[in-house]
């Protein structure tokens, strides 16, 4: 708590009104500064000071009037305070966030075919289709993005298709795995896991 938090807070703990962890908070705080201690003592004299030249009977509507007159004390939700002692927490939720989301819109905008791989002389593509004709070979991993994969040959290596189709023919021959990224979750995990890769192979 700062001086700015407390300073609204002394006139509550003058009143015995304040309790819970405000009240707490602001004990702890009057510890360490000197400064709100002085502020708390000139309240009481005041406080004091009122009392005593004060009449036994208030004038009607005095009580409300000065009440009115008084600022508004400020409060600050929990939410808030948890932000601003965890501001790195903060800040990282949000780039999360900023980033999610800009890869979602990249996955909702980007609908062009795209093709990647190691090997791709045997790769026929009519369209928005990727043959693998049948006797062909393929070494290494093939990717198509935003397409239909027709594979009826081999690939020695796996088939990652991403926000696509895929069909197998009877002579078809896979030796790694069939991966179908259809999801936007998926396809982050994915862009995560080859960015790591690619960090990686430049080291």
């Amino acid at each position: 708590m700062d001086c700015n938090e407390a300073l609204p807070l002394l006139h509550e703990y003058l009143d015995g009104s304040l309790q819970g962890r405000d009240s707490a908070a602001l004990k702890q705080h009057l510890l360490g500064c000197a400064e709100c201690r002085k502020r708390l003592q000139q309240f009481e004299k005041m406080e004091a000071l009122i009392s005593a030249k004060t009449p036994s009977e208030v004038p009607e509507g005095l009580t409300e009037r000065i009440m009115q007159a008084l600022p508004p004390v400020k409060r600050h939700n929990p939410f808030y305070r948890w932000v601003r002692k965890h501001p790195a927490v903060s800040v990282a939720a949000v780039f999360f966030l900023v980033m999610f989301s800009s890869f979602v819109s990249v996955w909702n905008d980007d609908q062009e075919l795209l093709v990647k791989g190691s090997d791709l002389e045997s790769v026929v593509i009519k369209g928005n289709t990727v043959y693998v004709p049948a006797g062909a070979t393929v070494s290494g991993d093939l990717t198509v993005e935003n397409g239909i994969t027709q594979v009826d040959g081999d690939i020695k290596g796996s088939l990652i298709v991403i926000d696509g189709s895929v069909n197998l023919a009877s002579t078809a021959h896979i030796s790694g795995q069939v991966k179908t990224i259809d999801e936007a979750f998926s396809w982050l995990w994915y862009k995560m896991n080859a960015w790591i890769v690619q960090l990686s192979d430049r080291k």
